[in-house]
């Protein structure tokens, strides 16, 4: 009998053994797509990096161009010309993305006041309406801008006709307000679409702490400053971190839809700076230069920012 036991104990320890074993490697099939999909997109690409060393020339191969060491990384800063216009493509994108830090918390209060109403059908309505604009590309956009707001707009033939502007005011060729306008644009192409996640958080809030409330004579507007909000500012502060790494980064394709000869002073993010170099002028390799001081200065960025908000406020993404 103690044969048997001794004999018995390590197979059930195998057996269960090899079920984690299989449990572990169906979870690992689940995420191996989405792992796949950021090798192949975000980590294959790299090797373009290699570009920045070289003077590439389209149609030659790379290794029969010229090498050019880290020129390219030198003149960023020590071609004046080259400086100023960095600086100022610099300047554009920090405005843009500081002043669109305003209007963050926009997809969140606008998912708490929209979770409020009292009509489902009319909170799925406004809701399906606010997201589908996130699937419209920014060429369509700007055509029905360029439809209302251009100088023989929509709206400029309203205000002239109804003499209340004596000549069209011209609102995509001026660099004044353009900042807050593209902010604005950007606001409202992608609210229902940033107001999912804080959906599925409010959705993850207890209902008793709402029935707790009622009990002790809370009105609506105190139960979603003293526990909705409160519930959401970790989800916020996570995706606030989150887009700092992204700081540097802006829809190249809204901006070159966008921006022209009039307002380029002002629109001329360093996305676009970047694609014009390499696509417009022909300097690829000194794009590609560019490009990689973007990304490590956003890495420098989301570093300080998750370290901060661990220091701060005890949490952070990693």
């Amino acid at each position: 009998m103690s044969n048997v036991k001794v004999q018995s104990v390590p197979q059930s320890k195998s057996l269960h053994f090899s079920r984690k074993k299989w449990e572990a490697f169906k979870l690992f099939l689940y995420v191996l797509p989405g792992i796949a999909f950021i090798v192949l997109f975000h980590y294959v690409p790299l090797w373009g990096w290699s570009f920045s060393v070289f003077q590439y020339k389209p149609g030659r191969n790379l290794l029969s161009c010229n090498w050019v060491g880290l020129s390219n990384f030198t003149a960023l800063f020590g071609n004046a010309t080259l400086r100023t216009h960095l600086f100022r493509v610099l300047r554009n994108t920090f405005g843009i993305h500081l002043l669109g830090y305003l209007f963050s918390p926009l997809p969140m209060i606008f998912a708490v006041f929209l979770s409020e109403l009292r009509s489902k059908r009319f909170q799925k309505v406004t809701q399906t309406v606010t997201t589908l604009p996130n699937f419209i590309s920014w060429v369509i956009v700007y055509s029905l801008i360029y439809n209302l707001f251009s100088a023989s707009g929509l709206v400029n033939n309203a205000l002239v006709s109804a003499g209340i502007l004596s000549e069209p005011v011209r609102f995509l060729t001026t660099t004044k307000h353009a900042w807050l306008y593209m902010v604005l644009l950007g606001e409202w192409k992608g609210l229902g679409w940033s107001a999912i996640i804080y959906f599925a958080a409010i959705a993850g809030i207890d209902q008793e702490l709402y029935e707790a409330a009622m009990i002790d004579g809370a009105g609506r507007a105190r139960r979603i400053w003293h526990i909705t909000f409160p519930h959401l500012i970790p989800t916020y502060f996570v995706l606030l971190i989150m887009s700092v790494g992204k700081f540097l980064n802006n829809s190249v394709d809204q901006y070159m839809m966008f921006c022209n000869a009039l307002n380029q002073d002002a629109l001329e993010v360093l996305d676009l700076y970047v694609y014009n170099l390499g696509i417009g002028s022909g300097q690829i390799s000194f794009s590609v230069a560019v490009g990689i001081m973007k990304s490590f200065v956003a890495l420098a960025l989301f570093s300080f920012a998750n370290l901060l908000s661990k220091k701060v406020r005890g949490t952070s993404v990693f």
